[in-house]
């Protein structure tokens, strides 16, 4: 018989589908994934690169990228309130109905920014209804990653449940690769183009990969997890209520690897435009070889905490990406493109180990009723700290005082997160 620890924490055990159910479980993770993330990601390449100037025209060139990471961090601001709003209709209602929904929801808010007039035509209208959308992305992105996620470690063998977990994570990659492919071949057009309309392109190509993911997602069956569980009124009550310190510690968990992405491409790619002579294509190829070796260190590293356990390799995940913060961007700082490519992938390769194996580590720290609610809230609000927050913070110390201080803040949330993962494993020893 279980103990009531494992029956609080451990996924639900359920007779896990066939391998054919599990490829199409899998394909569906991915799939609608990837089109979520791609959808969110050239909103932040867009932003590095031309909304600054184009909705926020009177400001100087440092408020504008101050303004256009601000919009940025809405999305993120807006996450959490998707987590709890699409993890309530999750939990009592089911994974595939809420997955149809926010990819929907996603679709149509990233093709409206790609129809929106500028500043120059409509005012201050314009970065209003910019925001307004944006937040509409960060509802839709907020309900998507519990449910992506889950479908795999709900289903999956427990011996597979990291491995099948990560289709989710790999679907991040993919969306990033498609996204920073875009935006490289917008990059061709003349620049006064780019500027004036170029920019849309990505945002209304979305439209087709939306058609793609409901069609697939449309497929899959329900959880079984959803069926034999049961029905709580008010799952994020449950959750703040008696799963608190599992939020927090959960949350501390995760800030390294959403800060150490954003960093490592949102931020240095404003950041390497402006102030080490790099090219916007430079920064594109280089975020583009991120999302390579990612697809593959990804299930890599989900293998390896099927086999090892998740906890420690998250752990050295963690400490690994302290470790490579200052190498990061000392490595940018050099000016040679080779270099800054190198520290790039590196860095994020130590990120994999902890992004692989996370949803299933995340899972393990809820029970069945409210563990979608649970795990979207931790991922949403280290998405707050990690992502919405963090091109802030390094914008503002890179002012100050150069890119000394980001790797030094980036390494710090790395220890952060290292000291969150061992005290989890105090609380839920069979992580």
């Amino acid at each position: 018989m279980s103990s009531p620890q494992e029956r609080v924490t451990n996924p639900a055990r359920t007779v896990p589908p066939g391998r054919r159910e599990l490829r199409r479980i899998a394909t569906a993770s991915l799939v609608g994934t990837m089109v979520e993330w791609y959808d969110f990601y050239i909103y932040g390449t867009a932003a590095a690169l031309a909304l600054g100037d184009l909705f926020f025209p009177s400001l100087n060139p440092t408020a504008q990228t101050l303004s256009a990471f601000a919009t940025f961090a809405i999305g993120f601001l807006a996450r959490p309130l998707g987590g709890i709003l699409f993890g309530h209709l999750g939990d009592r209602i089911g994974r595939r109905y809420v997955l149809i929904v926010t990819l929907l929801l996603m679709g149509l808010s990233t093709f409206a920014i790609g129809l929106l007039p500028t500043y120059a035509s409509i005012g201050i209208a314009a970065p209003i209804l910019l925001v307004a959308l944006r937040f509409l992305q960060g509802i839709a992105v907020g309900g998507e990653w519990g449910g992506a996620v889950l479908l795999g470690v709900e289903r999956a063998p427990a011996h597979r449940r990291t491995f099948y977990g990560s289709f989710a994570q790999v679907g991040s990659p993919l969306g990033l690769l498609l996204a920073a492919a875009v935006f490289a071949a917008v990059e061709t057009l003349p620049a006064d183009a780019v500027h004036s309309w170029g920019w849309r392109i990505p945002f209304l190509l979305s439209v087709v990969l939306i058609a793609i993911g409901q069609f697939v997602r449309s497929r899959i069956e329900e959880s079984p997890a959803v069926e034999k569980k049961e029905k709580v009124r008010l799952p994020i009550g449950i959750v703040l209520r008696e799963h608190w310190t599992a939020v927090l510690l959960g949350t501390g968990a995760m800030v390294v690897t959403l800060t150490g992405f954003y960093l490592s491409t949102t931020f240095l790619t404003s950041y390497g435009t402006k102030h080490l002579g790099f090219s916007s294509n430079d920064l594109l190829v280089g975020t583009m070889l991120v999302a390579v070796v990612q697809i593959v260190s990804l299930p890599v590293a989900a293998i390896l905490a099927d086999r090892r356990g998740r906890r420690p390799v998250i752990l050295a995940g963690t400490l690994i990406s302290a470790a490579l913060s200052v190498p990061l961007f000392a490595l940018a700082g050099t000016g040679v493109v080779v270099l800054l490519w190198l520290g790039m992938v590196l860095f994020n390769i130590g990120r994999s180990l902890i992004y692989g194996p996370l949803p299933a580590f995340a899972a393990a720290l809820f029970p069945a009723e409210v563990r979608f609610t649970g795990i979207s809230l931790c991922y949403q609000l280290a998405g707050i700290l990690g992502g919405g927050l963090a091109p802030l913070i390094a914008v503002a110390l890179a002012a100050q005082g150069g890119a000394t201080p980001v790797a030094v803040y980036l390494g710090a949330t790395g220890l952060l997160s290292a000291v969150c993962v061992v005290l989890i494993g105090r609380r839920v020893t069979h992580l």
